[in-house]
């Protein structure tokens, strides 16, 4: 096991770098080292983060590969894009972890067309839990991992409500469609009109409709690892005044028979520490999952439509983010999977 790892986080500032941070504070095994900016590069870690008092005294460095250098792990928590060439100047020993997109598709055109840019290749996926078509789970790629791409916020969501039943063939996978509750900080910091209090509160809102939202190859890569097969999905976020939280409802057409349904799920959450299956008729709720590395996740069958629902609650900063993020990070360090990371909420 190892002892007195040191942690890096580039683009610290912001609402995933500071939940980085947050988690890393409380984590036994772990020393914060160097935290950086881009825009914020001088300012006091507190100035951003009053929260994280135990930072008071830090201050936000400029974001260079020479800054990071010297600890055992980096957590890029930059925007997509940027996550790249900094990684690229890191050593081959160091576990980095990006936060960002940079890493996550396979496929090079699939970046290309949701990103416009040139693909900086992939690295082993973050999500652990993750069940694939032959029954393996994704943490297998991560041990001894010194890259990870970790999960996006929205894709972690849609992926643990239904890989379950695509891999065990309860669900079909050409109809998929989810609809998801999301709270404003999956958007980053940065100031954006339509994320202004004055337009969310009161107010519920889709974005990115029609196929074009920048998390859809992405959970069509995950779900059909699950299936082993393609995919057809059509994914619609909504924005809704909570500051953070995801509450993903997604569909797809039955295929097995009703009654058993949902052993699928129980059969693949049934260990995991930070996948939760609820007790039948309980519903997830975002309130539930606020600061955990817990997804809660419901499922029922609609008979009439011939369709499975299934519910899934997660707090997008923690296990959507800066949780996978730590988790991933145990797993390819040897630690235990759950090692600094709380599995109860915030309440109420």
């Amino acid at each position: 096991m190892p002892m007195g790892v040191t942690a890096a986080v580039a683009g610290a500032s912001g609402y995933a770098g500071g939940e980085v941070l947050r988690l890393l504070l409380a984590h036994p095994d772990v020393e914060v080292g160097t935290v950086t900016a881009h825009t914020n590069a001088g300012a006091r870690v507190i100035e951003q983060h009053p929260h994280l008092v135990e930072l008071a005294d830090r201050v936000f460095e400029p974001t260079t590969a020479a800054a990071l250098a010297g600890h055992d792990v980096v957590v890029l928590a930059l925007p997509h894009g940027a996550s790249g060439p900094i990684a690229a100047q890191l050593p081959d020993d160091v576990l980095v972890l990006d936060c960002g997109a940079d890493h996550r598709l396979i496929d090079a055109d699939a970046w290309t067309a949701f990103y416009g840019s040139e693909h900086a290749g992939s690295w082993p996926y973050g999500l652990p839990e993750l069940i694939r078509a032959d029954g393996t789970r994704q943490r297998e790629a991560l041990r001894n991992a010194r890259r990870v791409a970790v999960p996006g916020c929205n894709v972690t969501a849609v992926s643990l409500a239904l890989a379950p039943g695509l891999a065990a063939g309860v669900v079909a996978p050409d109809d998929i469609v989810a609809v998801l509750a999301c709270g404003p900080s999956g958007a980053g910091k940065s100031l954006k009109p339509h994320l202004l209090a004055s337009e969310i509160l009161g107010a519920a809102s889709p974005y990115a409709v029609g196929g074009v939202h920048r998390h859809i190859p992405e959970i069509e890569q995950n779900l059909a690892a699950a299936a082993g097969a393609p995919v057809s999905l059509s994914f619609t976020p909504t924005l809704v005044p909570m500051s953070r939280g995801i509450l993903a409802t997604v569909t797809a057409k039955l295929t097995g028979e009703a009654a058993t349904a949902r052993e699928a799920w129980l059969h693949a959450y049934a260990d995991e520490p930070f996948v939760h299956l609820l007790a039948e008729g309980q519903w997830p709720t975002t309130a539930a999952v606020l600061g955990a590395n817990t997804a809660h996740v419901q499922v029922a069958v609609d008979e009439r439509a011939g369709r499975v629902v299934a519910v899934v609650a997660i707090d997008n900063l923690t296990k959507g983010t800066a949780g996978a993020a730590v988790q991933s990070a145990n797993i390819a360090l040897g630690l235990s999977e759950t090692r600094g990371l709380s599995t109860s909420g915030v309440a109420p």
